[in-house]
C-alpha cells in the first residue's frame, strides 16, 4: 500500500483522504481474497459480486457509491502502473435500474483528425521530429487499431508485417491476441520508422531493443502522458488513452457485429464487449436485467 499512497500524494489528496482510500482499497483486497480472486485478475463480473456484498450489508446507494469510488480509484492506479489492462467498473454507478457507460467518447472523424493534426514537420530539433514522427505512429495505433498502454509496451518490430498490412498484437491475462489491419499510410510511416527512424532513437539513446516503441526514457507510459497532452490542445475533450480505446471500441460496434469487435478489442469475454454498446437499447437492457447488480 506504500507505492499506492505515493501515488495519491502526487496527485494531491488530503491525508485524511489517502486514509480512508487506502482503508477502502484494504477492504477490497480482503474480499477478493476470500472470493478466490485478486485485485489484478478480478473481472466485471466478480465485480458485480463486489457491489452485491456491498448491497447486502446494508448500506444506502449513496454509500455504496462512495465505496464504490474509492476501488475505482485503486482500480484506476493498478491500470496506470499496469497491473492490469482496464478498469472493469470505470464507468458502473449504482442509481435505480441505470448504468452509465462510455461517456465523453470521440467521433470516429475526432480520432482521425487527432492523427492527421500531430505535428511532425515544423520541429526545429531534429531530434525531436524524429520523436514526433514515432509518437504520431503511436497516435495512429490508438485511433486505428484502439491499442491499450500495455499492447504498445509489449509490440516488437517482428510483430508488424508491413508488406501484409497486419500487425501482431500479443495477449496477456486479461486481454486475448489477435492480428489486426493497418491502414495503408500507417504502413507507409511504420516502414520509415522501422528502416530510418526508430534506429535513429536507438544510437541517440544507446541501447538495443526489440521493442517496436524506443521511449524517450525507460517507461513508454510517460512518452503516451506527453502524446495526450498535445492531443488535449487538437481536441479538448481527449482525457486519455483509455478514453481514446472505449471510442474506438464503441465506434467499431457501428460497423461490425459483436463477435467481430470482440475480436479486434482482444475482449477475452463477450460480456466486455457488450459493454461498449450505446445504440442497441434491447441488448442493453439484456445486460441491465442479467449483471447489474440491483434488482
Amino acid at each position: 500500500m506504500n507505492d499506492y499512497k505515493i501515488h495519491l500524494e502526487k496527485k494531491g489528496y488530503a491525508d485524511t483522504t489517502i486514509e480512508n482510500y487506502i482503508k477502502q482499497a484494504q477492504l477490497f483486497i480482503k474480499w477478493c481474497n476470500r472470493n478466490h480472486t485478486t485485485a489484478i485478475e478480478i473481472d466485471y463480473k466478480d465485480c458485480l459480486k463486489y457491489i452485491k456484498y456491498l448491497q447486502r450489508k446494508g448500506t444506502t446507494k449513496k454509500t455504496v457509491n462512495h465505496r464504490l469510488g474509492r476501488v475505482k480509484v485503486y482500480l484506476n492506479y493498478l491500470v496506470e502502473e499496469n497491473f492490469k489492462s482496464e478498469n472493469p467498473i470505470e464507468n458502473t454507478t449504482v442509481k435505480g435500474a441505470k448504468r452509465h457507460i462510455n461517456y465523453n467518447l470521440l467521433e470516429a472523424d475526432e480520432l482521425e483528425d487527432l492523427y492527421y493534426s500531430y505535428e511532425t514537420e515544423n520541429i526545429k530539433d531534429a531530434y525531436h521530429r524524429l520523436t514526433a514522427k514515432r509518437d504520431r505512429i503511436i497516435v495512429g495505433l490508438m485511433v486505428y487499431q484502439g491499442l491499450s498502454t500495455t499492447n504498445l509496451k509489449t509490440l516488437e518490430v517482428q510483430h508488424v508485417e508491413v508488406y501484409k498490412g497486419k500487425i501482431y498484437v500479443s495477449g496477456h491475462k486479461k486481454m486475448n491476441a489477435r492480428e489486426l489491419e493497418l491502414k495503408p499510410w500507417q504502413v507507409i510511416e511504420l516502414l520509415e520508422y522501422i528502416k530510418e527512424i526508430r534506429e535513429e532513437i536507438k544510437q541517440r539513446r544507446n541501447i538495443e531493443s526489440e521493442r517496436l516503441l524506443i521511449p524517450n526514457n525507460a517507461r513508454l507510459s510517460n512518452t503516451i502522458t506527453n502524446i495526450i497532452k498535445k492531443l488535449k490542445k487538437t481536441n479538448y475533450k481527449v482525457e486519455n488513452i483509455n478514453q481514446i480505446r472505449a471510442s474506438v471500441i464503441t465506434n467499431w460496434l457501428g460497423q461490425y457485429n459483436l463477435r467481430k469487435v470482440q475480436y479486434l478489442a482482444g475482449h477475452r469475454y463477450i460480456s466486455s464487449t457488450e459493454r461498449y454498446l450505446q445504440d442497441d437499447l434491447e441488448n442493453l437492457h439484456e445486460i441491465v436485467n442479467n449483471f447489474h447488480p440491483i434488482s
